[in-house]
């Protein structure tokens, strides 16, 4: 496969959680593409998900403010900032206004943990 351009209107958002507030992710790299990296784009405000991650994650904070907490505490970011997500990491996505972009691996987390 060669490289590829994804541009932003043709990323189709899906809610994620709310309300309170509201969350939506875009996959814009997913598994018909790659397996062993997945990435997107999602949007977090005045919401709080929980989950336990399956992959691990990098999130680069592209506006607003977004946490990350976690049992060892909150990691608050705005935009420009990066934080690192190892797998098997409990956490809370929230944010105000927050868009960030993000990174897995593997890509194919959801076959792996027979959740597809």
């Amino acid at each position: 496969m060669s490289a590829k351009l994804i541009h932003a209107s043709s990323l189709n958002f899906q809610h994620r959680g709310g309300p309170p507030g509201a969350a939506a992710v875009a996959r814009a790299v997913s598994t018909d593409m790659s397996a062993s990296l997945g990435a997107g784009v999602a949007k977090f405000d005045a919401c709080s998900i929980a989950w336990t991650v399956l992959y691990d994650e990098v999130v680069y904070v592209v506006d607003g403010v977004f946490r990350l907490v976690t049992k060892d505490g909150v990691l608050e970011g705005q935009a420009g900032d990066i934080i690192w997500i190892p797998e098997g990491t409990e956490l809370k996505y929230e944010g105000e206004q927050a868009t960030i972009f993000y990174a897995v691996y593997p890509g194919n987390w959801k076959a792996l943990n027979g959740l597809e």
